[in-house]
């Protein structure tokens, strides 16, 4: 093995270990729907309000999502694990059923937004670059749906995790 395919597999296995929220990310329009589970969802600036979002470049949605030009980011909750494994294509499920499952929505943006999400965010993809084996889309946010309760999901270790929930509160 190759000095350069060690390094590659030493990332992997430490962003394994990097806990990340687990979303899904949808669009809708002229060139079909689709949605992926992603952990690769990251904000960037909030003026204004723009999400990075990474999907692997041989992900065959990467076409539906440049040409529809908008996308849906749903925060999922430790409830929809189910949902997240539907979308990430790990139960057989497809794509035109996933959309049919329970709790699913149009959101202001026409984009499918999950009802229980911890939050939903819609907005127009402003810039696509490659960087390496993924398509980096820039969105900003147009229309958000924050949820006032709920526990977080979570991917580390190759596995899904239910957020802990604490209560903060600053000393007097």
């Amino acid at each position: 093995m190759s000095s350069e395919e060690q390094q590659r597999l030493r990332f992997r296995e430490a962003m394994a270990n990097l806990p990340a929220a687990v979303n899904i990310v949808t669009t809708q329009g002229n060139a079909g729907q689709c949605g992926i589970t992603a952990t690769a969802v990251c904000p960037v600036t909030d003026t204004p309000p723009t999400l990075l979002v990474c999907i692997n470049s041989n992900s065959a949605m990467n076409p539906v999502f440049a040409a529809n030009g908008r996308m849906g980011i749903n925060v999922l909750s430790h409830q929809q694990e189910e949902m997240a494994r539907h979308f990430a294509g790990m139960t057989g499920v497809a794509m035109a059923q996933r959309f049919l499952l329970s709790g699913w929505c149009e959101g202001e943006l026409k984009q499918p937004i999950l009802l229980q999400a911890l939050a939903s965010l819609e907005g127009d993809i402003g810039q696509i670059q490659t960087i390496g084996t993924h398509q980096v889309y820039l969105v900003e946010i147009k229309h958000i749906t924050v949820a006032t309760a709920g526990h977080g999901l979570i991917y580390f270790r190759r596995a899904f995790h239910a957020t802990p929930h604490q209560v903060w509160t600053t000393p007097a």
